[in-house]
């Protein structure tokens, strides 16, 4: 079975999504269903369709993050360098063409969210920027077409 980097954090909070799903979701959606059931007859009742199939969804993410946590190698970023990208760290880029900076934490792919900055290491531009060193030059292959980056900052937070 092959194994995922993640950092602690990134763990630990697969760990927190598991613990809401099973505590807090698992039991609602009972209720739901129970109470959909006093509606009647369950062959035509919308509700307790809904709540079934609710049921199923959590079920299925309850396994998807028990795989992922089960898959996971937890990799301590207390003993990285600033002086390559690699995995944990925080990359700032700049995009050649726009000049646009984007700063980007390198992280597994069962923690990456961009609404926080985080990429993961098998993504495209995650690929592109592994072992590259600040103003080095990257080229990427995006959905959007080829683009080109250079590594203005690496930090580790």
């Amino acid at each position: 079975m092959d194994k995922f980097p993640i950092t602690k954090t990134g763990f630990e909070r697969l760990k927190k999504e598991l613990a809401r799903l099973r505590k807090v979701e698992v039991p609602a959606n009972i209720r739901d269903i129970e109470e959909a059931r006093e509606h009647g007859d369950i062959s035509e009742n919308a509700e307790y369709a809904a709540a079934k199939e609710r049921q199923s969804f959590i079920q299925g993410k309850i396994r998807e993050i028990e795989n992922n946590l089960a898959t996971s190698n937890i990799v301590d970023l207390k003993d990285l360098t600033d002086d390559r990208v690699v995995f944990g760290t925080t990359v700032t880029i700049e995009d050649t063409n726009t000049e646009e900076i984007t700063r980007y934490q390198l992280v597994g792919p069962f923690e990456s969210d961009m609404s926080r900055n985080q990429i993961s290491v098998t993504s495209p531009i995650g690929r592109a920027l592994l072992r590259k060193e600040v103003g080095d030059e990257v080229k990427v292959n995006t959905p959007g077409g080829v683009r080109e980056f250079e590594i203005v900052d690496i930090v580790i937070e």
